[in-house]
C-alpha cells in the first residue's frame, strides 16, 4: 500500500514538472512549432542563405532586446531604443564622414550619445518617479525629432572610397567570417549574450536588478539602493540602442533619421514578453528573450519568403504575442 501511495505520488510531482516547464519554457515550443511549420510551407527557408541573413537582420534587435528585458525586469520599460539607435546611426555617420574622426572615436561618440539619452530616461525614472512608459514614450518622440533635425531629413552615405574607417565598419556590418561563413556582425551579438548571461545570472548586479523589480519595497528596507539599479538600466539600454544604430549604418553604408522609425522598441518588448519577461518585473532571461527575438524573425522570414503582405504579418505577430501573454499569465498566476 506504501509502494502504491508512493509510486502515485511521484507520478503526481512528474506530472507537476511537466506542467511548469511547459509554463516556464512555452516560448521554446512556440520556436520548434515556429521552426517546423517554416520549413514545411517554404522550401527556401532551412536554405544557408536565409539562415544566416536572419542572423544577420536579428543582430539589431538582439542588443537592443537584451537592453528593454533589463528595463522589464526593474518594472520599467524603455520605448525609446528606436530613437536612440537612430540617433546613434546617425551620429557614426557624421563623424566619420563630415567631422574625418576615426572609426573608434566615432564609435565612441555614438555609443556616448546613447548613454546621455539613457541618463535622461534613468534620472526621470529613478529619482523623479515618473512613469517609466510616459518617460521614454517622451524620449521616443524627442530623439526621433532630433534625428530629423540633426540631419534636415537627408541620408548621410558612409564614404568607404576616400575613408578607412568608414570601410571598416561597412566590411564589419557587411562582411562574413571565412570559415563559417557567419555574419560578422553576427558574433558581436553573440558577445553581448554571453556578457549579460553570464552579468544576470551569476553577478550581485543581475540579481538585484531582478529583486528591483520582484519587490522594491523589501529590497530597500534590506538596504540595497533600488534608485541606482533602475537608473542603471536605462543607460544600459541607451548604450546598446545606440551600438544596434552604429550597426545599422554599417550594414546599409548609410544613416538615415528614418531608423528612428523602425519597430526596434515594439519587436523588443515583444520578445521580452514572448520569452518569459512579466511586465511587472522580477521574472525574464537573456535566452528566453533570445528566443523571443528569433520567433518574431521567423514570423517575418517566413512570411516574406511566402509573398505575405505586411498587413497580414502584423496580425500573425499580435496573435503570438497575446497567446505568449497569456501563457505568461497563467504561469505567474500557478507560482503564486
Amino acid at each position: 500500500m506504501n509502494e502504491k501511495t508512493e509510486l502515485n505520488n511521484e507520478k503526481g510531482k512528474l506530472n507537476f514538472d511537466f506542467k511548469n516547464f511547459i509554463l516556464e519554457y512555452n516560448s521554446v515550443l512556440i520556436f520548434v512549432i515556429l521552426l517546423i511549420i517554416s520549413a514545411s510551407l517554404s522550401p527556401m527557408f532551412l536554405s544557408k542563405q536565409n539562415i544566416f541573413n536572419i542572423f544577420r537582420q536579428q543582430t539589431t534587435y538582439i542588443l537592443v532586446s537584451i537592453g528593454v528585458l533589463l528595463t522589464i525586469l526593474t518594472g520599467g520599460l524603455d520605448l525609446s531604443v528606436s530613437s536612440i539607435a537612430g540617433v546613434g546611426s546617425i551620429m557614426v555617420a557624421m563623424a566619420l564622414t563630415n567631422w574625418g574622426l576615426g572609426l573608434i572615436p566615432a564609435i565612441l561618440i555614438a555609443i556616448l550619445v546613447g548613454i546621455l539619452i539613457g541618463v535622461f530616461n534613468g534620472i526621470c525614472v529613478s529619482i523623479l518617479k515618473m512613469p517609466a512608459v510616459i518617460v521614454t514614450l517622451a524620449t521616443w518622440i524627442s530623439a526621433e525629432g532630433l534625428a530629423y533635425f540633426i540631419t534636415n531629413g537627408a541620408p548621410i552615405r558612409l564614404e568607404t572610397r576616400n575613408s578607412a574607417a568608414s570601410a571598416a565598419l561597412v566590411n564589419f556590418g557587411q562582411g562574413f567570417d571565412s570559415v563559417l561563413g557567419l555574419p560578422k556582425v553576427f558574433y558581436l551579438a553573440i558577445l553581448f549574450l554571453v556578457i549579460f548571461y553570464i552579468i544576470m545570472k551569476y553577478t550581485a548586479f543581475g540579481r538585484l536588478v531582478k529583486a528591483t523589480g520582484s519587490n522594491k519595497k523589501a529590497v530597500r528596507l534590506a538596504g540595497i539602493n533600488v534608485k541606482k539599479y533602475t537608473f542603471l538600466v536605462y543607460v544600459i539600454s541607451g548604450a546598446l540602442s545606440a551600438v544596434a544604430g552604429i550597426i545599422v549604418s554599417a550594414q546599409t553604408s548609410i544613416a538615415t533619421p528614418m531608423t528612428a522609425s523602425t519597430d526596434f522598441n515594439l519587436t523588443a518588448v515583444a520578445a521580452c514578453v514572448i520569452g518569459g519577461a512579466s511586465l511587472n518585473g522580477g521574472k525574464g532571461t537573456v535566452l528566453l528573450t533570445l528566443v523571443g527575438v528569433f520567433i518574431m524573425a521567423l514570423i517575418t522570414n517566413v512570411m516574406n519568403l511566402l509573398s505575405v503582405p505586411a498587413y497580414p504579418q502584423m496580425i500573425a505577430k499580435g496573435l503570438i504575442i497575446i497567446f505568449a501573454v497569456l501563457l505568461n499569465g497563467f504561469s505567474e498566476k500557478d507560482s503564486v
